[in-house]
């Protein structure tokens, strides 16, 4: 039950965002930023973001060599290459808006490990980068088979490790508490807790019954915008959402760290980057896909076992580490990787499906989203 007061003060707005991770503040954000004087709140079901916005891995990347093939294999040269221009540009974005200090964004650049059952990929090199160059204007990929005794790493299993100085990495956490911070300065406001239970469209207004802590409230809003990526099969059943698991670990300090940069292999299903001294390590979904599926944040006993020999074969053999803790996200994936970004009705719009990368396309989906549902037909 609710009072008087707060019907009056937190029941009504001009557009409400269900989903509180980078793709929905940075909406409420450029809806804010177009119409300064509209009420715009936020509403989420975690204390945090939840599903993937503070949950990844930190990857500032728009694709490895194996992951851009395979993508051109199933999408065609065409979509996939927009969908890299997408990232890239999602990632500017991102970047001018918080600013790389407030990321803590680092560009130590990325690198792909090549194992002796894919050295085929080392000859595809020219030919992508060939493919990239209307958008970089320059080589993103370069083969340097040294590195991976210069990093410490397994010779025996990594054959040789394909450069990209194009990728960077950042704290996920930081990026979210300045977006959040910058989002509150421009007056968008939250509900954190706060659980859309359902949403039913009227003549001229959207309502959506919540719920958190015991409370109940209705809200009536002019325009409404769903950014909950592998949560949306509740508020938009229709929508084709698979959610993906994904699980992280990170070790305590290892001493003599020999390498830093952003890491992939066998097609992005893993990777792993240097956290200062310390190693963050994520990925295996693909060892147990059925399992994985899931808007459950839990762990997967057989996957968190296989990291944890993969540090001790592969990225940090003969040397000495502890493993300091471990969670998990949920992303959310489709037929392809491409996001769903559209309007289900005039006044109530959508953007999810990230495919596991939203801290690239995260900026970039909401700009658009944010575009379509001011701009609607209705207005």
């Amino acid at each position: 039950m609710i009072s008087f007061w707060e019907q009056q003060s937190f029941s009504g707005y001009d557009y409400t965002v269900v989903g509180g991770g980078l793709v929905g503040t940075s909406t409420a954000l450029n809806i804010k930023t177009m119409f300064p004087k509209a009420s715009v709140v936020v509403v989420d079901g975690g204390i945090f973001p939840k599903g993937a916005s503070t949950r990844n891995a930190g990857f500032a990347c728009f694709g490895s060599l194996s992951e851009l093939c395979a993508d051109i294999e199933s999408m065609g040269e065409v979509a996939a290459r927009e969908l890299v221009q997408d990232r890239w540009s999602g990632l500017q974005i991102l970047r001018n808006r918080l600013g790389d200090p407030n990321l803590h964004y680092k560009n130590y650049g990325g690198y792909e490990l090549i194992f002796d059952n894919h050295l085929d990929l080392l000859e595809r090199v020219d030919q992508v980068n060939q493919w990239l160059w209307p958008i970089f204007n320059k080589p993103v990929f370069q083969i340097n088979a040294r590195l991976s005794q210069e990093f410490g790493f397994n010779t025996s299993r990594v054959a040789s490790i394909i450069h990209n100085p194009f990728e960077g990495q950042l704290d996920s956490g930081a990026m979210m508490k300045s977006l959040l911070t910058l989002a509150a300065e421009k007056g968008v406001r939250f509900l954190t807790g706060s659980r859309v239970d359902s949403w039913h469209a009227e003549s001229d207004q959207t309502v959506l019954q919540i719920s958190g802590q015991g409370d109940h409230i209705t809200i009536r809003t002019q325009k409404l915008a769903i950014c909950t990526n592998a949560f949306t099969n509740k508020l938009l059943p229709d929508l084709e959402i698979k959610p993906g698991r994904g699980l992280v670990l990170i070790t305590k300090d290892v001493p003599s760290l020999r390498f830093q940069g952003a890491f992939h292999y066998q097609q992005g299903y893993y990777y792993f980057r240097n956290v200062g001294s310390r190693v963050l390590f994520g990925g295996g979904r693909n060892l147990d896909f059925s399992e994985e599926e899931t808007t459950d944040f839990g762990i997967n006993q057989k996957i968190l076992e296989h990291l944890q020999q993969e540090l001790v074969d592969l990225i940090l053999p003969n040397q000495h580490f502890e493993i300091d803790q471990y969670w998990s996200g949920i992303m959310a994936f489709g037929p392809d990787k491409r996001p769903l970004v559209g309007l289900h009705t005039p006044n109530v719009g959508y953007a999810v499906r990230l495919g596991g990368m939203g801290v690239a396309l995260g900026s970039r989906v909401a700009e658009q989203l944010a575009r379509l549902i001011c701009f609607s037909e209705n207005d």
